[in-house]
């Protein structure tokens, strides 16, 4: 292990500072690379996300792929928790929070607001960071990606209905562009360089020292991208410390919530390792963008719920960071329940 991945959590406890103070002291730079962006999805932090994705499609092979089925144990486990239970136990929790726990701090109207807001990150379970979680955790990449590809194809039909009666409203639209620029840019496009890199790379070992060698790029698109976020919510941040940390308290207990769900239920259908990691990564974290698109589109820019999905965004990479290094501290317990197989 490299001094990138020794200390990642140090580095990203950097990127976070210096983003708060770049933000702070810079905001017009911070400003203007947040204004790169297309359908609510910032260009720049894309094309990091899609460096520290690449290496990992590098590694999917597609006749692997298709034998997935074999093994659909994983498969439904990751659709029942991120679909039938994820979005429910978010709205309980932000419901219970806001108006019981911190009812007499925050407004009933500002807490309905936060609440739309988690829910909206409830419903959208991850798409792009899960394969950097997958691979830090040594996920299976041919497993990780059927799980994404599935996600997203409920996410089209199920997005909009789920949200709509968690809200009690009935006009979610769905940011398509968004939705599906998306799934293009972190999912399609870094997929086929890495089938293109395979093709060409035809060498196991060539292909293994090549993704070998993008790692440490990898890791600094992920500090990249910790400073970006911190420096783009700077002001937001240090305008509303207090409504941040009551956001973030409901916020961290699901993120704990769902990934011990999923990771334990794994462990008892007895699923190897490297489909249990990041099949509980996925709806441990969220798809940010969507969430914080669909916010703002029927909210506001400055509303109380668009700033409960920024500050989902905040949270997830230092609490997924701490979910990979407890999952590849107990690799060792799937490795025993696999051998008793």
């Amino acid at each position: 292990m490299g001094i990138f991945e020794r200390f990642l959590s140090v580095w990203v406890g950097l990127g976070m500072l210096v983003g708060l103070v770049g933000g702070a002291f810079f905001p017009e730079a911070f400003s203007f690379l947040g204004d790169l962006q297309y359908a609510q999805i910032n260009m720049v932090i894309a094309v990091l996300i899609w460096l520290m994705i690449y290496p990992m499609m590098m590694q999917v092979d597609f006749t692997a792929v298709r034998n997935i089925h074999r093994r659909p144990k994983g498969l439904m486990i990751t659709i029942v928790v991120n679909w039938l239970i994820k979005p429910f136990t978010m709205a309980l929790l932000a419901m219970f929070f806001m108006r019981y726990v911190f009812g007499d701090f925050i407004s009933s109207a500002l807490a309905e607001e936060y609440i739309a807001g988690m829910i909206l990150l409830g419903v959208a379970p991850c798409t792009a960071m899960v394969f950097v979680w997958s691979q830090l955790t040594k996920g299976d990449a041919n497993y990780t990606l059927a799980q994404v590809a599935i996600n997203d194809l409920i996410m089209v039909v199920a997005f909009a209905p789920i949200a709509a009666f968690l809200l009690g409203v009935t006009d979610v639209t769905v940011p398509w562009d968004t939705l599906l620029l998306s799934v293009a840019l972190f999912v399609v496009i870094p997929l086929v360089a890495g089938v293109v890199t395979r093709h060409f790379v035809k060498q196991p070992e060539k292909l293994n020292h090549l993704a070998a060698t993008m790692k440490p790029l990898s890791i600094m698109g992920l500090v990249g991208t910790v400073i970006l976020l911190f420096g783009f919510q700077a002001q937001t941040i240090l305008d509303n410390p207090v409504d941040i940390v009551l956001i973030a308290i409901p916020l961290l207990v699901q993120t704990y919530l769902i990934f011990i769900i999923t990771y334990r239920w794994m462990k008892k259908w007895k699923q190897p390792h490297c489909v249990a990691a990041p099949g509980s990564m996925i709806g441990a974290s969220n798809f940010f963008e969507l969430a914080v698109a669909v916010a703002i589109s029927l909210f506001g820019i400055h509303s109380g719920a668009a700033l409960a999905t920024v500050v989902g965004v905040l949270v997830e990479v230092p609490v997924m960071l701490s979910l990979v290094a407890y999952a590849n501290k107990t690799r060792n317990d799937f490795a025993a329940e696999e051998i008793l197989q």
